[in-house]
């Protein structure tokens, strides 16, 4: 009983908690900044540093790490708090089987499965598609299922990759996609290829929205040698909103998709899984055998189904306050960073700083602590996270909690920073 009576308790607290909006302004030292802050480079290894001894006391964190940091707000909490729940392993739960519902609705699929993260679609996804031991995926270098996903593909399905080149727009050479494929089954020297994976819009390149034309060429390259098309659509939303098209225009051209719902959207938990009926069926009995049939999820899908109800539109701002932030790095005096302004096309922004100046690690470290004098010229202290990533670049995404006002912060903090050089 009194197991029960904790249980209950702690679950009470939590969603009282969430009643006070989640983009009150951060005063706290270091409130954004305790617990779990793992890197997300490529090809390095050490962690910026987010502390440091004798800061200020009044301190304005900005976390531009990822999308995935969002907070769900008082509407979510009490969609959570008031969700009608079943069992979903049982297909009982209505919050989820609403979900399921109106996602496949929104991007245009038989059916949808929800899932507890992206990377389980993926997985899942590539299971389905390639079920026999000697299948193999053709994907991007560069693409998150390649290398942020703990090889699952091989450690888990026994499906072999192979890569080719993904060039800066986020997009590959078809003709060497059709160099990869494999003719000569059934001979018994080779895999054989069954699916082409892409990513859209694509994380390690910047956030770039893969265009339309391609998307066309590679179904039909797939069509041709009777493969199919899976597309890591984490923010395919994003893709959507930049394009200014439906999502499901973007999906016509693949036979399935994962969904990220804990991204820009700000739902706390969750991906949509979304393909043809008889792949979701199949996608259903993987997703247990991989430990992630839930219960009473329908607590989790509440959120979701708010995500992709009210948060889509609003992604726009986060596209235009990366844009505004990547003018700022231009206007920088002294000139220290360089980017493109043609490629910010979405909420991720990633920018290189000039050989003779800082690493980007000594960057994102000087932009995560509060610097001396900072407090007495800016009226404040400001902490801004990045990441540094590969290629002396750096990365930094926007999104629902990240107001303009953050935005302005973040753009005074690397002037700051710029003129200690």
């Amino acid at each position: 009983m009194w197991v029960k009576t904790l249980s209950c308790g702690i679950l009470s607290k939590f969603l009282s908690h969430g009643l006070v909006s989640s983009r009150k302004l951060l005063h706290a030292p270091n409130a954004a900044v305790i617990g779990w802050s793992s890197t997300r480079r490529y090809h390095s290894s050490r962690k910026p540093r987010h502390t440091a001894p004798g800061e200020a006391t009044h301190v304005r964190v900005v976390d531009l790490r990822s999308d995935t940091v969002t907070k769900p707000g008082p509407a979510m909490r009490q969609a959570m708090a008031e969700a009608e729940v079943g069992d979903d392993v049982m297909r009982e739960d209505p919050s989820v089987n609403e979900l399921q519902k109106i996602a496949a609705e929104m991007f245009g699929m038989e059916a949808a499965l929800f899932v507890s993260s992206g990377s389980l679609g993926n997985l899942i996804a590539v299971m389905v598609h390639c079920r026999e031991r000697d299948n193999e995926i053709i994907l991007g270098d560069l693409c998150h299922l390649h290398i942020y996903e703990q090889g699952g593909s091989a450690q888990v399905a026994g499906v072999h990759s192979t890569t080719v080149k993904t060039l800066p727009d986020g997009t590959f050479d078809l003709k060497e996609v059709e160099s990869k494929i494999r003719s000569s089954y059934p001979d018994p020297h080779y895999p054989r290829s069954r699916l082409i994976s892409v990513e859209n819009t694509h994380n390690i390149q910047g956030g770039r929205v893969l265009p339309l034309n391609f998307l066309q060429e590679v179904r039909a390259l797939a069509d041709q040698h009777g493969l199919s098309v899976h597309m890591d659509g984490a923010r395919v939303m994003n893709a959507a909103v930049a394009l200014g098209v439906s999502p499901s225009t973007i999906l016509q051209h693949t036979h399935t998709v994962s969904v990220c719902l804990s991204k820009g959207l700000g739902a706390p938990v969750g991906s949509i899984l979304a393909g043809p009926r008889d792949f979701i069926s199949q996608a259903r009995r993987c997703r247990k055998v991989l430990g992630g049939g839930m219960r009473q999820a329908g607590v989790l899908a509440a959120p979701g189904k708010l995500a992709l109800q009210k948060n889509v539109e609003r992604l726009e701002e986060d596209h235009r306050h990366a844009k505004i932030f990547a003018k700022a790095l231009l206007d920088c005096n002294p000139a220290m960073f360089h980017v493109d302004l043609a490629t910010v096309e979405t909420n991720i922004l990633r920018f290189h700083l000039q050989e003779t100046s800082l690493s980007a690690m000594e960057f994102c470290d000087r932009m995560a602590q509060v610097g001396e004098g900072e407090e007495a010229e800016l009226g404040q202290g400001i902490k801004v996270l990045m990441y540094p990533y590969y290629g002396n670049s750096v990365r930094a995404v926007w999104h629902l909690d990240i107001s303009l006002e953050d935005t302005q912060l973040a753009i005074k903090k690397m002037q700051f920073v710029a003129t200690q050089q």
